[in-house]
């Protein structure tokens, strides 16, 4: 009887050497971005704004 630990299919123990490749790419792929995100600064959409600051558009009223 053969001891399989991830996989067991017809490639035997290729089925986990392929399966861990594929965890170990994923991790790598996940690292990079982690790493990549980090070094770049957030950019925010917009400038905060107070929002009690009155329009000076006819059009819209503000709601109280």
């Amino acid at each position: 009887m053969r001891f399989f630990i991830l996989a067991h299919g017809a490639l035997g123990i290729w089925d986990e050497v392929i399966f861990i490749g594929v965890g170990v790419i994923f991790l790598i792929f996940m690292i990079i971005s982690w790493i990549r995100t980090r070094a770049i600064p957030p950019e925010w959409d917009t400038p905060p704004t107070s929002p009690d600051t009155p329009s000076d558009d006819a059009k819209h009223f503000r709601l109280d």
